[in-house]
């Protein structure tokens, strides 16, 4: 079916990001926004807009009726998710399908079954991926979850079975730890998710977090290649790159393939991320889990392939088979993507929502920044705290690295904190110079480095 008009069910930069790859397609776009979104620059931007509730993601872009009603009345194609809100909601993405419309995604039937970590990681080992060392499935109480922790040995993660954005998790590092966080843990999956299921993998030491981006269009699947997220704050990315550094060809190679035979046997539909831990000592690599949407670090593998990944979702969606072949797709340079949220670094992280007074963006080649601001906009204080992602391309990491301080000077936003400043002190850190990093080295590295690195005029 040829997709002539989409809903964006999302707010922010990926509903700019969304209708910017539709316009491209020629494709009619309406955006559905909450009474505190009037004036978001998605809203400007598309053919028709429908407000769908008060501010409450609860009950506006979490309302799965409001949605739809929305979409039906408005007599779209199809509906595009987004990431967050119900981009990975299995029911939401069947009640598109029953009300007769495209959803911009993989199937209800697979995001429940790849959003089950449970079930994803069986469905890895089905597919020769390897796993994390952990239980074979949920452990429903106590005394299983000991026995599981008595063959793995500490330290271990105590995980939620469904949802992810590092929430239900918690760290053990004893028997101790472990009996006090397992209710803990259970009871926050259930607050969040709905799913207070739990499961334990052992905590890979110095792990880097890499994964890997697939298109596929039920019938086969291909790899765009592998991201570095491995600079991490309370396990949210805040700085990404394409290609990972420091990963030898054939570990890269076996990656690679690994998440396209993943993908392959649950035939999967659209862009999707099978994300890794990786052990830079030992050079082996494990499955964590699936993403069955776009991911906001997205622009990096586009900036180095070339690949128009939500333009390449649509496509898919529509009926269409993959337009490249894995022999086609190559790596070109080096990018990174700076995630800018409204959050004070000197103040740890404080929200700061705000007015927008001016805004200076960084042009030139090899550099784009994803937003959804314009002077004037008032940042409301409901929702994510992503303003915004600075993406800068470079030859090499070296030049990218360096192409990317020039970009953070330039970059400047009035009105409100942001966490620029954290990225221009990354940008001039040593350790981040040479890879050497890790999933825990961000939030140790904040409390010693970063507070000399941070110029004093943003500290004030």
């Amino acid at each position: 079916m040829t997709i002539r008009s989409i809903l964006v069910a999302n707010r922010g930069e990926i509903a700019v990001r969304i209708i910017r790859a539709a316009k491209a397609l020629g494709i009619r776009t309406v955006q559905v926004y909450s009474a505190a979104d009037r004036d978001m620059l998605a809203v400007k931007m598309a053919d028709a807009s429908v407000e769908i509730g008060p501010p409450s993601a609860a009950k506006s872009y979490l309302n799965i009726a409001a949605v739809m009603k929305a979409a039906v009345e408005t007599g779209v194609d199809a509906v595009h998710p987004g990431y967050g809100f119900l981009s990975e909601n299995a029911a939401f993405a069947q009640a598109v399908v029953d009300a007769g419309l495209i959803f911009i995604g993989p199937s209800a039937d697979a995001i429940r079954l790849l959003g089950d970590k449970v079930e994803a990681r069986k469905v890895a080992k089905a597919a020769g991926v390897p796993t994390v060392p952990g239980s074979d499935g949920r452990v429903d109480d106590l005394d299983a979850a000991r026995a599981v922790v008595a063959g793995i040995g500490f330290p271990v993660m105590i995980k939620a079975a469904a949802g992810g954005g590092g929430r239900g998790i918690r760290i053990a590092e004893t028997m101790e730890d472990f009996e006090r966080h397992f209710p803990q843990a259970s009871a926050e999956a259930l607050a969040a998710f709905g799913d207070g299921g739990l499961y334990v993998e052992k905590v890979i030491t110095r792990a880097r977090h890499v994964e890997v981006q697939v298109l596929g269009d039920g019938i086969d699947a291909v790899h765009c290649f592998e991201r570095e997220c491995s600079l991490q704050r309370r396990r949210q990315k805040v700085w990404e790159e394409a290609p990972a550094f420091r990963l030898p060809d054939a570990v890269r190679a076996k990656l690679c393939a690994s998440a396209v035979a993943l993908a392959r046997e649950v035939r999967y539909r659209g862009a999707g991320t099978v994300e890794y831990l990786y052990d830079e000592a030992s050079g082996e690599f494990y499955f964590i889990e699936v993403n069955t949407r776009i991911q906001v670090e997205h622009p990096v593998t586009e900036m180095v392939t070339g690949i128009d990944l939500v333009q390449e979702m649509i496509r898919i969606a529509g009926g269409a088979r993959l337009s490249v072949r894995q022999d086609e797709i190559k790596v070109q340079g080096h990018a990174i993507e700076c995630r800018i949220n409204a959050e004070d670094p000197a103040r740890g992280f404080l929200p700061a929502p705000g007015t927008i007074e001016s805004l200076s963006v960084p042009e030139g080649e090899g550099i784009r920044f994803d937003t959804m601001l314009y002077a004037g906009y008032q940042v409301p204080p409901f929702y994510d705290s992503l303003l915004g992602k600075l993406i800068v391309w470079g030859e090499t990491r070296e030049s990218c690295i360096a192409r990317l301080s020039e970009a953070l000077q330039t970059l400047e936003i009035k009105g409100l904190a942001t966490t620029i400043p954290l990225h221009q002190a990354l940008a001039a850190d040593p350790a981040v110079a040479s890879g050497d990093v890790h999933t825990r080295f961000l939030e140790p590295w904040l409390d010693t480095a970063f507070q000399t690195a941070v110029p004093p005029k943003e500290v004030a």
